[in-house]
């Protein structure tokens, strides 16, 4: 094993708990007078919950082209334009330490203001952004040659290398690199599924933010505001409260309650309708899906 590779600690996988008291919200600003989220210590506990995984397991490494993936193993995150892309990806493996190959500019920016992830551990990659660059200009074969490469110099060639998500093409340029492709998704399952303090706060932050929001809601249901109204503002809201990426907000009311939709229209709301919401957004890559349901006042008697 590389002796630069960062062994686990019992302090790293420490989920430092303490139920003796509520949940924190906690704010969201540095400050030097209370402990809030400690990023690094979010970054190094996740890192080595991924590794605890992938030793428990019969792969040699990972490679995962999910951006929720690539964040939990590399606390990296660009532009939310990304998400459907398959255009970044992170290889880790046994005995190293992430890599990450990601759109020029943003590795460069990794080099500068990621020291977690080692300089030239952050690479410059283009595959196909799913179909748009064609396998046959070699994109693909060039990268997956790469892969193979460092999966021999990590000793592990002769084990399986895990996948999340993955263009086809992509898949059967690995196996002809000589990689045996199995599913890894599970065993990123496994490791994400334990949350740690950090993590805790960050989804009661998440939820904190939501339920603002449906205060916000509750303040604005009226006769004459339209469903997209008041997902225009839930979005202003969040963003201006620090989501990262507002996935959708459910919007259903009157006659469209059901059966549900999953989706929002120009539709106004009227006396007396029933409107429910459900708001999916991320804050620092940690999500929200629930649901709240109100009455807009009454109809009168006919």
């Amino acid at each position: 094993m590389d002796e630069t590779v960062r062994k686990i600690s019992a302090d790293d996988i420490n989920p430092r708990y303490n139920w003796g008291r509520a949940l924190p919200a906690l704010g969201t600003m540095g400050v030097d007078f209370e402990e809030r989220v400690d990023y690094r210590r979010l970054h190094r506990y996740r890192l080595s919950r991924v590794k605890q995984a992938l030793e428990k397991s019969e792969l040699g490494a990972l490679l995962v082209f999910d951006v929720n993936n690539i964040r939990y193993i590399t606390s990296t995150k660009i532009g939310e334009w990304e998400r459907d892309k398959l255009s970044r990806w992170a290889l880790l493996t046994r005995t190293g330490e992430p890599i990450l190959w990601d759109f020029g500019s943003a590795a460069v920016h990794h080099k500068l203001y990621t020291p977690w992830l080692a300089p030239e551990n952050c690479k410059a990659g283009l595959i196909g952004l799913r179909g748009t660059v064609n396998p046959a200009f070699g994109l693909m074969k060039r990268h997956a040659e790469e892969i193979a490469s460092l999966i021999r110099e990590a000793g592990v060639a002769d084990m399986p290398v895990g996948v999340d998500i993955i263009e086809p093409p992509m898949m059967f340029e690995l196996q002809k690199a000589g990689l045996k492709i199995e599913d890894g998704q599970q065993v990123m399952l496994e490791a994400r599924e334990l949350k740690n303090i950090d993590e805790i706060a960050l989804l009661n932050r998440a939820a904190a933010m939501v339920d603002g929001a449906y205060h916000l809601i509750n303040e604005e249901l009226k006769p004459g505001v339209r469903e997209n109204d008041i997902v225009g503002k839930v979005n202003e809201f969040l963003y201006r409260h620090g989501s990262d990426d507002v996935e959708a907000i459910n919007a259903i009311s009157g006659e469209r309650c059901n059966p549900h939709p999953h989706n929002f229209t120009d539709r106004m709301l009227r006396p007396g309708d029933q409107a429910f919401f459900d708001i999916l957004q991320s804050f620092m890559g940690y999500r929200t899906c629930y649901y709240r349901t109100f009455n807009v006042g009454r109809a009168t008697p006919t």
